[in-house]
């Protein structure tokens, strides 16, 4: 299962694979913007830990942790 939110001029992309019935595991991926270098050469998959999620709470918290990241590079929003 895959959710792309836009926020900040980025894509969050959040992938959720199938832990156990009702369960996912969830990483995301953090695409586009002027500074992408930034957050790390490879631009890859960042899994989440203290999973497995119900599907609502997966993509919150890969919402939540793909913002802050974004926040961390951009500075507070003016």
């Amino acid at each position: 299962m895959h959710r792309m939110i836009t926020y900040r001029g980025f894509e969050i992309h959040v992938e959720l694979s199938a832990a156990a019935e009702d369960m996912f595991d969830v990483s995301f991926q953090i695409k586009g913007g002027t500074n992408l270098e930034v957050l790390g050469a490879r631009g890859s998959r960042i899994p989440l830990r203290n999973g497995p999620f119900t599907e609502r709470w997966a993509y919150l918290v890969a919402e939540i942790a793909g913002q802050a990241a974004i926040d961390v590079l951009l500075g507070p929003v003016d």
